[in-house]
């Protein structure tokens, strides 16, 4: 991931972008390019161009890599701090096979 994140930096850096990559703005991004993905299932769930799904994907990746490397968060950290408090908020015994909310079930 390390790597990944080196060269995001360097890509932006090299074009002078960082002034542009402000939280706020890379938090927009995250959420545009969220809505750029949904395109591809809008009308049908079934056919839709995989390299569009993937293009975008990555576009969101980048964007939250840039916010997290903004905040020097760790990225492992910070999945693991949150699949620690899913565990707690969707325990298997009451989530399984479920998709309510944890104050649902």
């Amino acid at each position: 991931m390390e790597k990944i994140v080196e060269r995001l930096i360097k890509f932006r850096d090299d074009r002078n972008w960082k002034q542009f990559h402000t939280p706020n703005n890379l938090a927009k991004s995250i959420a545009i390019e969220s809505s750029e993905l949904l395109i591809n299932y809008q009308f049908d769930n079934y056919y839709f161009e995989l390299d569009n799904v993937k293009d975008e994907l990555a576009d969101i990746m980048a964007y939250c890599l840039m916010l997290s490397d903004h905040y020097g968060f760790d990225i492992e950290e910070i999945m693991n701090e949150k699949i620690n408090k899913n565990e707690v908020k969707y325990p298997v015994d009451k989530a399984f096979g479920k998709a309510n909310k944890y104050n649902n079930l």
